[in-house]
């Protein structure tokens, strides 16, 4: 990219709001591209469990610098924390 951040970098925010505001529906898994995981997420959000991971996981994606975010969940594909 021109600005010096890695390829991948631009779904941090996204996947980070995401998983704060619609973490219980997996939304941010499947931003992601982790369909296995978010319809997992899906089915744990109609417990409640679901809402928390998300939102743990958004704040948890915001605070990595890009090239931990890159590494870790785009060329890594970590699908949980």
């Amino acid at each position: 990219m021109s600005d010096g951040k890695p390829a991948g970098a631009e779904k941090k925010i996204v996947a980070g709001i995401l998983g704060i505001l619609l973490g219980g529906l997996g939304i941010d898994k499947f931003y992601l591209g982790y369909t296995k995981e978010g319809i997992i997420q899906l089915i744990l959000g109609i417990f409640c469990i679901g809402g928390i991971i998300g939102l743990i996981e958004g704040i948890i994606y915001l605070t990595k610098s890009d090239e931990e975010f890159v590494a870790t969940y785009v060329t890594g594909r970590k699908g949980w924390f």
